[in-house]
């Protein structure tokens, strides 16, 4: 149960991973996703706002005279000569119109002629015009253009600054400034806080479904491992429940069938022990009995009562040793070796391997088959064979007669042992194949399971078939090749107190 604090690490995990699952790549596409809008966003307007106050500026230079422009001397903002009052009003009414911040006037050397909004006197440098040196170049080459950075006002604000040329007989004397406030990063920054809140609801969101998947999700897997504990300390009754979702519904099926499996086992292998500890105890008490008899004669020297003694001890021991060998017969695991068999030939060895006990009983084995070829072990369906009709042979009543044919079923090849006993009582035909299940006094009960494993492991099957009069089972085989499988029984080879089959 090392592997327990691990399953439960996993399944208490499991929700934090499919948080991680869900919400990680969520969370990196949303703010991949905000970042690239807000920024393309926010590109597209400051273009679009520097081409409208490079316009503006354009139209507003396209009214000032530069001549007057040029007359403009320091001081003049002072004294308020006409010139500078007629152009301050100008530029007055463009600001006011436009809803500018500020409008001013400079000349191609930096100096300012006007400025409304700014307060810089006639002639002072504008200080502003340092950041936009390269627009400024392309201005006085008479092209407009607009700053390429915001820069923040002394209310918070941002703003931008758009440029245009102002002409003289064709000649640039300077530039008109023209300074917008970039008002859109107001709704643009509430925007992107909507889709901050928008984006924490859908984690919010993801966050329950991947929780409710979670748990949807822990509570069968914790079942099975409810299950799979349960089988580990030895409950193999309580049934697995089934799952109602198909991934985890496959587990909890093949989960049951291994149950089934190691409980069929457990009880097969209960009733063996139990089987092997009682007919193990008939011939132990027997030598028991007689070994204390031949103690008795032998210090009585009576030597011909012990004499018959040792030989029920020998008998006893012969059944014993009968007993182990069919119990390791019946619990061993070996693949089965294949090769070509005729079927008939292999009827016919059974049944002359039986042929003194059937004499003996005053019992007539007929073999009637039809000649086919069979991919199988010849020892192991010997001894399958030979279990048959031994049952068959001891079924019989003297002057008997068991019938064994083969036939040719088309994929199948179909062996029928039948003998003309006293059949077989209905309430014993659903345990015949038990282990250790016999009516014989000296029988152990492990012929006809031995035989319908050896069947099995052929990819066929030992059936009883309900006769009128007497007792028939049918050991069906397939004809084509099939691949080898394990066999609980004998080993690929003679069995155990029988010689090696030769085929006739």
């Amino acid at each position: 149960m090392r592997w327990l604090p691990r399953v439960k690490d996993t399944l208490g995990s499991l929700s934090a991973r499919l948080l991680g699952a869900f919400l990680v790549p969520t969370l990196l596409f949303l703010a991949l996703t905000g970042t690239a809008v807000y920024a393309l966003a926010r590109s597209i307007l400051e273009d679009e706002l520097g081409t409208s106050l490079s316009a503006l500026a354009a139209a507003t230079a396209a009214q000032v005279n530069g001549e007057r422009m040029l007359t403009l001397e320091p001081g003049d903002d002072v004294t308020e000569t006409r010139t500078w009052r007629n152009l301050v009003r100008q530029l007055t009414d463009v600001r006011d119109a436009s809803g500018l911040r500020r409008v001013f006037l400079v000349d191609t050397a930096g100096r300012v002629r006007v400025d409304v909004g700014g307060g810089l006197p006639v002639g002072a440098e504008a200080p502003e015009l340092a950041r936009d040196r390269l627009e400024l170049s392309r201005v006085f080459a008479g092209q407009r253009a607009a700053s390429q950075v915001l820069f923040q006002g002394s209310d918070g604000l941002l703003y931008k600054t758009g440029y245009a040329p102002v002409r003289r007989e064709g000649q640039v004397v300077g530039a008109v400034a023209v300074e917008g406030s970039a008002a859109f990063f107001g709704p643009l920054a509430r925007l992107s806080r909507s889709f901050a809140a928008a984006s924490v609801g859908a984690l919010g969101v993801l966050a329950l479904v991947a929780l409710v998947t979670a748990r949807g999700l822990a509570r069968p897997l914790r079942r099975l491992m409810d299950s799979a504990l349960r089988i580990g300390r030895g409950d193999l009754t309580t049934p697995v429940p089934p799952e109602p979702t198909r991934e985890i519904g496959v587990l909890a099926r093949e989960l049951e069938v291994m149950r089934g499996a190691l409980e069929s086992r457990d009880r097969q292998l209960k009733l063996m022990l139990a089987g092997v500890a009682h007919e193990v105890r008939n011939p132990l008490g027997g030598i028991s009995l007689f070994s204390g008899l031949l103690a008795e004669d032998l210090a009585a020297g009576a030597l011909q009562d012990a004499g018959g003694h040792v030989t029920r001890i020998q008998h006893e021991a012969a059944y014993l040793q009968r007993i182990v060998e069919d119990f390791l017969a019946f619990a061993r695991e070996q693949p089965v070796s294949r090769a070509p068999v005729a079927a008939l030939a292999l009827l016919r060895e059974a049944s002359d391997l039986l042929a003194a006990d059937a004499a003996a009983r005053h019992v007539e084995v007929v073999v009637v088959a039809d000649a086919a070829m069979l991919e199988a072990d010849g020892s192991l369906l010997t001894a399958a064979v030979v279990n048959l009709v031994k049952n068959a042979v001891q079924a019989s009543a003297p002057g008997g007669r068991v019938q064994v044919t083969g036939r040719d079923a088309g994929p199948s090849y179909r062996i029928q042992v039948r003998d003309e006993g006293a059949g077989i009582p209905e309430a014993e035909r659903e345990r015949v194949f038990e282990p250790f299940f016999t009516t014989r006094e000296k029988g152990t009960g492990l012929g006809l399971p031995l035989s319908r494993k050896i069947a099995r492991a052929h990819g066929g099957e030992l059936s009883l078939l309900i006769t009128p009069g007497g007792t028939t089972f049918e050991l069906a085989l397939p004809l084509g090749s099939q691949a080898p499988r394990p066999v609980d029984g004998r080993p690929a080879g003679p069995s155990p107190g029988m010689p090696p089959v030769q085929g006739k």
